[in-house]
């Protein structure tokens, strides 16, 4: 008998990394797909969902966007090469979109920030960026309390 097939925890799609508080903490003005310059321990390492995105930004460099404080941790698979776990990583954006982001930080006073980095269906690691201003403390609490009464209506409406 063949024994059954061994599921691989790597991600080849999908989600790899989520940054769930930028959702609470700022309002998500617009959002924009960027790819990211990685090498290939850092990708391995992305492809085994251990990346941290919450202390993490997106800024101009030399008329470049980067992105800041990343963290995805060293991969122990045996791979001599090191890199620096939280470094600035650049993002592969067209200068028209760089051109929207930078315009957007300086008139508006906004943020960009990093939403996600998810595998496409290639393969290939991207990064959802969202143009976001920032949250007052009432707004959040409004968010919270919109938040449990959507559960509570929705429970309600399951349990009827």
């Amino acid at each position: 008998m063949a024994e059954p097939k061994k599921k691989s925890m790597l991600i080849s799609h999908g989600i790899a990394a989520q940054n769930r508080k930028a959702r609470f903490n700022y309002t998500i003005l617009s959002t924009m797909e960027a790819g990211i310059v990685l090498r290939g321990a850092e990708v391995k390492s992305l492809r085994m969902g251990r990346a941290t995105l919450t202390e993490a930004f997106a800024g101009e460099r030399d008329g470049e966007m980067f992105l800041f404080n990343m963290y995805i941790p060293e991969y122990q698979g045996g791979v001599l090469s090191r890199f620096d776990t939280k470094g600035p990583r650049k993002l592969l954006l067209k200068r028209k979109e760089i051109n929207t982001l930078i315009g957007a930080v300086a008139r508006q006073g906004s943020t960009v920030v990093p939403l996600d980095v998810h595998f496409n269906p290639r393969g290939i690691a991207k990064v959802t960026l969202g143009i976001a201003e920032g949250r007052k403390q009432h707004d959040k609490r409004a968010a919270v309390a919109k938040r449990d009464w959507d559960r509570d209506k929705a429970r309600l409406l399951r349990n009827r």
